[in-house]
Formats: C-alpha cells, sequence, structure tokens
C-alpha cells in the first residue's frame, strides 16, 4: 500500500484541471483493500482518471487498485478465459489480445483507461460494448471487507452504464475482470471506419483500423487533455426520431430495437456550430465536437459553462437532453451534473 497527500489533481485526470486531491491510496492486492479504513469515510475508486474530471478539491480519500496480473484459462481449443486485474491498462490488454490472435476486444481498442474501469462504463465502440465478452466482474466490498464475483447478467450492463454506477456504486472497489475471447474470426465491421474493411480481415487488421480512425478523430490526451467523448448518444423514441427526420432529413440514426433510435451527439452538437469553439480555455475539439478538450488553463467554470452552452441549444433545437459521459465530481467526490 502507498499513501499519498495533498496531490495536485492534474497528475490523476486526463483533462488536467488545475485543483488537489488530499489522500491518494495506491493498492495492489486484496490484503491492501482489507486495510483501508472505511469507518469515517468512504474512499471515491479511480481508475487511469480518463473518463475523471475533478471540479474541486477532493476531500474524500481516493482508491487506486494497481495490481495487473493476467491468467489464461483455455476452456477448449478456440475458447480462452482471460483473467485481468483491474490495474492492467485497457489498450495494452486490447494489443495482448490481439498478439495472441484472440478475437473478442479488438474493437476496443485505444480507449483509455484502465480494465477495472471498463465495466463501470460498459464501454464500447465500433458495434461492440464490454458486456459482449465480459463473464465476470470481481468487486470487493467496503463493508464486508470480502470478494464478490459478479456474473454479466448481475452486471446490469447497458448502454454506458452498470450496476457499478447504481446499486454498488460507492460501496467496493472492481478487483478483477474475466473476458470470454476466442481463437474463431468474428469480425464486426459495421461501423463507419470499419465498413470498407473485407470480411476475411485478420483481428490485426482491424485493431490497426480502430487505431488509425480513433486517432484522425481524436486527439492524444498527453498532447491535449481531454476525457474523449464527452456526452451519451442519446437513445429517443422511434417516433420521436421519426419526427426530428421530417424536420432534418440529415439526421443520422442507428436502431436499436423496434423502439428506439441512437442518435450521435456528435452530430447534434456538430450542427449547431460547436467544432473548433472555445470558451477561454476550454473548448470543442477542432476534428470532433464530442469531444472537450483544455487548451492548457482551463477553469472548472469554463467547463460548466460550456456544458450547459451545448445541452442547451441543442435541447432547444431538438428537444434532447445530452448527458455527461464523463464523471464530474465535486469536493466530496459526488457528481456534479
Amino acid at each position: 500500500m502507498h499513501i499519498l497527500h495533498d496531490q495536485p489533481a492534474e497528475l490523476y485526470s486526463t483533462f488536467r484541471l488545475k485543483t488537489r486531491l488530499a489522500t491518494v491510496i495506491e493498492v495492489s492486492c486484496l490484503a491492501d483493500l482489507e486495510q483501508i479504513d472505511t469507518a469515517s469515510s468512504t474512499p471515491l475508486v479511480l481508475g487511469e482518471g480518463s473518463n475523471t474530471i475533478f471540479l474541486e478539491a477532493q476531500t474524500r480519500p481516493i482508491v487506486r487498485y494497481t495490481g495487473a496480473n493476467t491468467t489464461e484459462n483455455w476452456l477448449d481449443d478456440n475458447s480462452c478465459l482471460l483473467h485481468v486485474e483491474a490495474g492492467h491498462n485497457w489498450h495494452q490488454l486490447v494489443t495482448l489480445a490481439v498478439q495472441q490472435q484472440l478475437w473478442g476486444i479488438e474493437n476496443l481498442a485505444l480507449i483509455p483507461g484502465s480494465v477495472g474501469a471498463a465495466p463501470v462504463q460498459n464501454i464500447g465502440a465500433y458495434g461492440v460494448e464490454l458486456a459482449d465478452v465480459c463473464a465476470y466482474v470481481e468487486y470487493f466490498h467496503w463493508q464486508t471487507k470480502r470478494l464478490q464475483r459478479l456474473t454479466t447478467s448481475e452486471c446490469n450492463f447497458g448502454y454506458r452504464d452498470s450496476v457499478f454506477k447504481h446499486q454498488l456504486a460507492g460501496k467496493g472497489i472492481i478487483v478483477a475482470v474475466g473476458l470470454n475471447l476466442t481463437t474463431i474470426a468474428r469480425p464486426v465491421l459495421s461501423y463507419q471506419g470499419l465498413d470498407k474493411l473485407p470480411a476475411t480481415s485478420a483481428v490485426s487488421d482491424i485493431y490497426q483500423q480502430v487505431i488509425a480512425t480513433r486517432s484522425n478523430k481524436l486527439p492524444d490526451y498527453r498532447q491535449l487533455a481531454n476525457c474523449g467523448s464527452f456526452f451519451k448518444n442519446p437513445v429517443i423514441s422511434s417516433a420521436e426520431y421519426q419526427r426530428l427526420h421530417q424536420l432534418y432529413p440529415t439526421i443520422p440514426g442507428f436502431k436499436q430495437n423496434s423502439n428506439q433510435v441512437k442518435v450521435p451527439a456528435a452530430w447534434l452538437i456538430d450542427q449547431q456550430g460547436f467544432k473548433g469553439y472555445r470558451n477561454n480555455d476550454i473548448g470543442c475539439y477542432e476534428k470532433q465536437p464530442l469531444v472537450l478538450v483544455n487548451y492548457g488553463n482551463g477553469s472548472a467554470s469554463d467547463l460548466l459553462t460550456l456544458i450547459s452552452q451545448i445541452q442547451s441549444k441543442v435541447k432547444q433545437i431538438y428537444r434532447i437532453t445530452l448527458e455527461p459521459e464523463v464523471r464530474l465530481l465535486n469536493s466530496d467526490g459526488q457528481q456534479y451534473v
């Protein structure tokens, strides 16, 4: 266990707003977790900070699980159950799987963050979600000091959603994830950017194309501070989509089921002229308005103002409420927006 005091928040968030974190506790095993005192204050769990923005100085202790071991369990000649500790970097895990010719997570390449954060958001890209390959999630409860293995169904995965954002929010920490991967080719090439690849593409070809596509659209957080896609893609009723389509014939939509359609938030924001827009040192990325960026000296006030401007304009024009995908935390670690 490693305990750090009065840390600069920009070291723990890829958006790099300048504030302070009172205490950061780094743990690497269950024995470390069992020693953490949660009686006086429930810790705030943090991965690599690629989906978290600290709006204010944090008073709650922050816990980061750094264990990163992986274990392979071959169920048969084609099926591999990969057990991965939460501290493993997600993209590095995808790279490892591709190198071993394992299919299932190649479309999720270059998503920043840790393996432990992946189930919370049910991360997804290019037609694939973590839920598609997740076998289980191991969760350590603060109160009981016990480890629970949750099945996929018990995780209640939804679009950028899971049980870890609701019933289990703040009650513990993800320690490991089990992934069902396979040597059998299962390409998912329906989304723009991958749809021109042949159906016979190797897993490494898809992996490289995902990296190229994401790199062309999204800024590297190490060079320009950001947390990736800032808003969720709204899911609306089919009837509401038809109404909007009559008014705006070019509005894209992806059918989710017989009653719902997903609309790209990027399109809604772009149509209102936000691409490249800046509010002091906070702005919308010049290539992708769904990505909010910190040009160096952005403030929480600047960020909240821009969020409000985008939400208000989209609501006014399309009657759609955009919800942040990124965690925006106030001083005691509670969601601000």
